[in-house]
This record gives structure tokens, sequence and C-alpha cells, in this order.
């Protein structure tokens, strides 16, 4: 992973002269940016000394305190962490990084920081976009990022049940390949699949293009293992309990603020025998919306469903690989199906017939096939973005179906008015039999200040959000970014029963400390 950037160095491609022009003409994108801050030049605060005992617990190879794997482990990667980063503010590096081999070891560690006040930053892909790998660690003796890449197997297979035990630290496209050896995949396939974990997953209720068919991450969890300051977590012992409250569903989103997830028993499926994803055009977001609840409601059900308003479509960001190649006027919707061979043909047999019925427009295969080409592109345009001075950033929410309409258009309207002379950019990317997912991208130019003008946007599209009825956050976490938003949507008292818990798991406040949980006030 790029250190002030996304993914693969050899990946990243300038934007060509034809979009930067557009983005003078149209945004106001005028001087290009000073060049990031070169690696070798950042200097990381002093590591503080209080972290050396971890060694004992881990082995003195796997306590790592050099600057380079601190800056790489330092916050995630939203725009304004790549802001910061870039211009060489290292000052939120962890004081060391720690590998653990094992959960026994990760328990050993929380107990060893428990008892020495280190925080402890789970660290997984360091993919998050909602500032949740930066711990508030004023207060603490020191602040350590726990790396969990040593837990990266396949502990069990239940081909019977159709579930794996996947340790935490497994990155994605190594799971995936690790289940298709055995003829299974868990079809989870977010944005930052590349890069992220089975952790993370759990750990931010993660949610893959393929949830319509496969469901998010959190729906294939069928256990935990969890390690706390307090001792083990060993949830799950069926499929569902009636035991009480579940439990898992504790965990789930969690984001290391209350344990350490270390393995997870996840539901996983035949590979299947066939894809086919393929475009349709609808004239407006209305009609395609009211197409896409239709399929969502009454079925058959794509696989892969989203559905992309007019100004995406006509800029192109649903095939991030030809931005900037007109793509007319309408909405384009994508649709896919996995599965056996009967089944997809039956699904799109019947999915046609909705989607014609609603005013859709059947485009081919060609543009389904380059967005799930591109699909994990977008990513590397952004950089390309923030290197000739434009500042692009996404932020999701969801809502029921009722308030669907009311809820895309206020946070557009929003984003508008706090961003003057920028594209705000939407998609419908995750359904639901009552409701739907929006996510939103904003371009606009950097320049004075981006990250107070963001800071303050973001604010005022978290109040658009709760006042039309929507969540603060679908997918990406709460971080660090909505935690004070949090309040607003579970109220005072669901906001004690979190405090509650973190308290009883977590005594000393050590793990993730800022994060998720809001503070007390008053």
């Amino acid at each position: 992973m790029r250190w002030d950037g996304w993914g693969d160095p050899d990946r990243a491609t300038p934007l060509p002269a034809s979009v930067v022009g557009l983005l003078r003409e149209l945004l106001g994108v005028r001087a290009d940016p000073a060049p990031p801050v070169r690696l070798e030049e950042m200097t990381p605060p002093a590591p503080n000394p209080a972290v050396r005992v971890l060694a004992e617990v881990v082995g003195p190879d796997w306590v790592v305190s050099d600057d380079e794997t601190r800056i790489r482990h330092t916050r995630g990667k939203s725009t304004p962490d790549l802001l910061r980063i870039r211009a060489g503010d290292a000052s939120a590096a962890p004081d060391a990084v720690v590998l653990p081999a094992d959960h026994e070891q990760v328990l050993a560690v929380l107990e060893r920081c428990s008892r020495e006040r280190v925080a402890v930053v789970p660290f997984g892909g360091g993919t998050s976009v909602v500032g949740g790998l930066t711990a508030a660690g004023e207060g603490f003796a020191g602040v350590v990022a726990l790396d969990l890449r040593r837990l990266d197997r396949i502990t069990a297979h239940d081909t019977v049940s159709r579930t794996a035990t996947l340790q935490a630290g497994l990155r994605a496209p190594r799971a995936e390949a690790l289940l298709a050896e055995r003829g299974f995949t868990l079809g989870h396939y977010p944005q930052s699949y590349e890069w992220a974990t089975i952790g993370g997953f759990a750990a931010t209720r993660s949610s893959g293009q393929a949830s319509a068919g496969y469901g998010r991450f959190d729906e294939m969890v069928a256990g935990l293992t969890v390690a706390t300051p307090r001792g083990t977590l060993t949830l799950g012992r069926a499929p569902r309990s009636a035991a009480g409250p579940d439990l898992r569903e504790l965990v789930l989103g969690s984001e290391g603020a209350f344990g350490v997830i270390t393995d997870v028993t996840a539901r996983v499926r035949p590979l299947p025998e066939t894809r086919r994803y393929e475009g349709w055009r609808f004239p407006t977001f209305a009609e395609g919306t009211a197409a896409v609840r239709a399929l969502a409601q009454d079925g058959p059900l794509p696989t892969v469903l989203r559905l992309s308003d007019e100004t995406e479509t006509m800029i192109g960001l649903a095939r991030p690989d030809e931005i900037g190649e007109g793509r007319g006027d309408g909405c384009l919707a994508v649709c896919g199906y996995e599965g056996h061979r009967e089944d997809v043909a039956a699904r799109r047999a019947g999915a046609h017939a909705v989607l014609t019925a609603h005013g859709g427009e059947p485009l081919g295969d060609a543009p389904g096939e380059s967005w799930a080409a591109g699909r994990f592109s977008a990513p590397y345009l952004r950089d390309a973005l923030l290197d000739v001075g434009a500042f692009a950033e996404t932020l999701e929410t969801a809502g029921f179906w009722s308030v669907l309409p009311r809820l895309a258009e206020s946070v557009r309207q929003t984003l508008s008015r706090e961003l003057p002379s920028s594209l705000v950019m939407c998609h419908i990317s995750h359904v639901y039999r009552d409701g739907a997912s929006l996510y939103f991208t904003v371009v606009t130019a950097q320049g004075d200040d981006p990250l107070g003008r963001w800071r303050h946007a973001k604010a005022a599209v978290g109040d658009a959000i709760v006042e039309a009825g929507g969540t603060i956050t679908h997918h990406h976490g709460v971080g660090t970014d909505h935690r004070d938003r949090l309040a607003d949507e579970i109220g005072p008292l669901g906001v004690d029963v979190l405090r509650a818990v973190k308290d009883r798991l977590d005594p000393a406040g050590i793990l993730n400390p800022g994060v998720l949980v809001p503070p007390a006030t008053g």
C-alpha cells in the first residue's frame, strides 16, 4: 500500500489532459499543489520507550518502531488523512507497531497494555475513511498499532454447514483464493477489497458490491472470537438463538473499541458457475430508483444492483477506467448476476421484465462489464485528483424508501451550498426491501484550507442527514468523524449503554480511545 495514497504504487495513473482541462474550466481548479513530502523526509515524534515492554510478550522482532513502519500505520485513507500525510504531518504516528502471532498473544498484549496504560489501535488493512485509526492518545503512556497480519490462515472449514473460520488478519484477496481452492467464496467485494482484512470487515460492518445477492458482511458472520483486556469472548454456537441478546451484534461494527476480533466464522457459498453484468439506462434518477425498489421488494433480485444519478453517469464515474468519456444523458444502472446458469438466466429474464416495465432501456453487457473491470480503480482516481489540486471525497448514508428522495436531495443541496463550484454525484449501491444506501462523491478545488472547508461541509451534511431521517453511516463506520453525531442517532441512553460495555470490557480505556464511543459530557 502506498504510504501517501491508495493501493499499489505501480497502478497510480495521472488524469488525462482532457479531464484536467474540465476541472479547471468547470470547478476553478487552478494551481497544481506542492508535491507530497517524500517518505525519507518524514519525521514522526520520537517513540515513547514505555512500549518496549511489549517485546516481552511477542518477542523483540515483532515490536517495530522504525520511522517508515510507524508512518505506514498512521491514520487511514480518507482525503483529510491523505492531505495531512502528503503535507508531512506524522504527528499521529504510533510509538510502535506490534505484530502478535495468535489469539493468545493478542490477549497478552491487551492485558499488558491495560496494566501499563498503553493505547492500542487494532490495524488490519489501514483502509478506514472515517478516522478509525487515529487514537486519542492523551493521558496514555504510549500508543501502539496492533497489526494482525500474522493471523492469516483459514483454521476450519465445515463443508456440511458451509462455514469457514478465517483469522482476522487475512486479507480479502488471499481469503478468496484460499476459499476458491476449496470451491467456495465469501462473495464480499467492497471497494477496499484489495487491501482490507476479514477482521476489518467485521469490525466496521462492511458492505460489498454484491450485497444484494450475498448480503452485508455482518450477515455472513456466524461466529467471532474476540480478545479483550478482560479475557476472551467466544460468540456464535448456532446460526440463530433465543439465548438472550445476540452478543455478536455487539462486536460487529465496534471498530476495536470493545475488543480485538481475532477470527471470524463466516457463511460461505459454492463458487458461482457463471457471472453476467449488464447496463440499463433510465431517463431520471427517480425513475431508476422506482425500478430498483421494485426489484428489491418484489424480485427477482440481481446479485449486484446499483444506480448512478445523472451527474455520475455523465462524468462516467461508474466506469472509472473510462472517466471523462461522455456517457450521454439519463442514469446508468448496473445489474450483475452470479450463480448456477439456470438461476442466472431465470433471474435475468425476470429482472428484464421489471426494468423494462419501469422505463429502462437495456444497454447490453458492455457497461456492466466495464464497471466490473474498473471496480477497484476509483480510489486511484482520487489520488490523481489530489495531484492536480482538486479535492475529492465521499460520504454515505441510508434510509427507508419513503425518505430516500428527500434524503438524496437534502445532501445534494447541502454539499452544493457549502462547497460552491463543486461536482456532486450520487449512486444507490446497496438495496433492501425497506430501503437503500446513498453514496455521494464530491469534487471541488482544494483552495485555501481544504480540511477546514470539508470539516464544515461534512458537519452541515450530518445535520441534513439527521433531519431528513437517514443514518450517519451505512458501511464506512463511525470512527472519530461520526462519533459525536452517533449520539444524535442512538440517543443519550444508547450512548450510556455503549459506555457501560466499554467500561466492562476495557476498564482502562486502552482500546482505540476516542473512536466510536461519544465522550461523557458535563
